[in-house]
Order: C-alpha cells, then structure tokens, then sequence
C-alpha cells in the first residue's frame, strides 16, 4: 500500500536505527507534541529500538488532555439544559469533569450524540429548530478549521440554533512554555498534521530564540526515525532549524485557504492548559462578528465548582516530567474502561498509548 509499506519497510528501519547509533553517543532527549505520533511510538515499539541514550518523551499534544476540567463541567451543564443537543467528538463524552461525564448525563436522559463533523450538527440543528444544539469544539489547528467552517455554513444558512463551545488551542504556546519552565528538552518531534494547516512556518522562534530544532514528523515508524535521525544530527553540528520530514503531506506555507478560516473566526485568547496553566494568546474564541454561535455568550449556565482528582499525573506526564509508568493510579485505579485521568480516556493520551502498546 502506497506510503504505508514503505514506511514500514523492515531493512530501511534497521538502516534508520543503526545511522541513529552512529551519529551521537551523548545523552539526547525529544519531545514529541502530538497524541498522534505518542500512539505511533509507542504501537510500533520505537523507544525499544533506540540506544540507550535517545531518550523519548510525551509532550502536551493531546488536544483532550490538555483542555480544563472545567470546559467539561460546563459541558455538563449543558447537556443537563432541557433545550439543548450536545453533539461531540468520541473521545469526549467519557472525559471525566468534577463529579459526572457526558456519558453518564446521556445515561440519565440527556440528549448526547456522537457526531463525524460539524457539518453532522448542523444537520441536527436544522432537525430540531425547537432545540439548541451545542457542538463541542476540541482540538489544535487541525480540527479548528472545521469548527470555523461550521460557523460559517450557519451563518450563511441563516441557522440560529447552532452554538460552538470552543476549547480550541494553538501548539506554539505550549512548546515555548515548556522550554520556560526548564524543562529538559534538545529537540521537538512536531506534530504532523497540525503542520499541515499552519506550514513550518510556526516553530521558526522555537529554532531562532530558544535554540531548539524542530522536525516536523510523519507517523509511520521510517518517518519517525528519520525524523530522530534529523534532530540528533542537528544537535550535533550546532544547528538548530525547523525541517520538515513529512513532506509528502506537509508544505512550508501550509494550507493558505484553512489559515483564512481561522483568521475570519476565531481570535486568540489566553487560555488554561493542564499542566502549564494559563498560556497568553494559546486558545481560540469566536470574533465578534460571529458571536450569537458563541455557546459561552449566548448560553450563559451554571456551572460546578471544578474539582481534579488526587493522584493523578496527568499534568506532569504532558510537560515531559513523568510517563505513565509513574503514576500509581496506572492500571490499578485508571484503566481505559474506568479513567481517572484525560490522559487514558483518548487514544492521543499518554496513558492510553502506554496502557495499550508499552509492555515493559
């Protein structure tokens, strides 16, 4: 299959692995900063076919780890109005807020759907005219143009039932954030499809101010070795700069007419990350302009006091400081059918990719 056997290629990998050996014998330690490439790590056991002193860690590229607590609280809230059709992703409705889940108020009768797209709430909206439907916004630049289009379409259709709860994030924030803090960080492994949107163009402060190579990364087990390879001989000559791997997919300018979207939508706010707190100008929130599809403005709700659970490290496993294998909540308390945590509710979360692929 076409750009999957060959990045999968068995005599390439060892290649990949033995070049990784040769070209530095110091301690180096990535950072990957998408739940996608930390599932692929992990499934494809690549940790395992490194030496000893190329260290990989998770980073907080998840888009459902990392949002508030609280933005599930209100969620919550929300779905327990009598008027209103939650429509979300999966990977949501089981995310636990302070004292229930979305899962649990479908249970007890509140009108929860799973939907594919936006473009599937907006059909719902225009079902029931009598009820609100609040679609529930997650994610990087990736899912965020479809969220704005969303918007867009409604707006366009004349739809005045169709609201956006938006916890839609920018990864730039959170990389330099992590490099503020002090963490122990010679390079990133970048996320590949939120690339795709943005172009390579996003990391150019990481790679000029902070000193810190980027390598913008496919998910298959080549790209990913390839994309250690690049770093590891960056390190090694001095050189910091963004470069990008996964240029089969991923253009230096990105994609031009998605960019529009978001500028013509969305707006930049501060906004809160697990494990980081409040990041300036890291989040995205509806522009005036479109503000009746502001689910936060137009639906104001009483919302729970927010609690997190004792215990839990889901915080320090986003910032690089602890894997999964740390927490003694793993596999004991927190297992994917009964989570404690974000982090092993979705399948870009640490936990779950350790839980499913890591048996060390």
């Amino acid at each position: 299959m076409k750009y999957i056997d060959e990045y999968r290629d068995r005599e390439l990998v060892l290649k990949l692995i033995e070049q990784i050996k040769k070209a530095s014998s110091k301690p180096i330690t990535l950072m990957e900063v998408c739940g996608g490439h930390t599932m692929s790590i992990q499934k494809f056991g690549i940790p395992s076919l490194l030496p000893k002193n190329i260290k990989l860690v998770s980073g907080p590229g998840c888009p459902v780890c990392v949002s508030s607590r609280k933005y599930i609280d209100q969620s919550v809230a929300y779905a327990k109005l009598p008027d209103v059709i939650i429509a979300t992703y999966g990977d949501l409705i089981r995310i636990p807020g302070s004292s229930s889940t979305l899962d649990e108020e479908k249970a007890k009768g509140a009108d929860v759907r799973i939907v594919y797209s936006v473009l599937d709430a907006l059909k719902i909206a225009q079902d029931y005219p009598e009820k609100r439907i609040v679609f529930l916004g997650i994610g990087f630049e990736t899912t965020a143009p479809s969220s704005a289009v969303g918007v867009l379409n409604a707006h366009k259709q004349g739809i005045t039932n169709f609201f956006l709860f938006s916890s839609h994030k920018i990864m730039p924030p959170a990389m330099t954030a992590l490099i503020d803090e002090g963490v122990k960080i010679d390079g990133y492994i970048a996320p590949g499809h939120v690339s795709t949107i943005t172009g390579s163009g996003i990391y150019k402060d990481i790679a000029d101010i902070y000193k810190l190579g980027c390598v913008i990364s496919g998910f298959e087990p080549v790209d990913l070795l390839r994309s250690i390879l690049m770093l590891i001989k960056q390190l090694e000559k001095g050189e910091p700069k963004v470069e990008i791997e996964y240029s089969r997919v991923v253009k230096p300018e990105g994609n031009i007419k998605a960019q529009q979207i978001l500028d013509e939508v969305f707006e930049l706010k501060d906004d809160w990350w697990r494990g980081l707190g409040i990041l300036p100008k890291s989040g995205m929130k509806i522009r005036e302009l479109y503000k009746e599809y502001d689910a936060e403005l137009m639906i104001p709700v009483e919302v729970e006091p927010t609690r997190e659970d004792k215990g839990c490290l889901c915080g320090e496993i986003l910032k690089g400081l602890k894997n999964p294998k740390n927490c003694k909540l793993f596999k004991k308390v927190c297992t994917p059918s009964d989570p404690v945590g974000a982090c092993m509710v979705s399948h870009e979360g640490a936990c779950n990719a350790y839980y499913r692929f890591n048996k060390e």
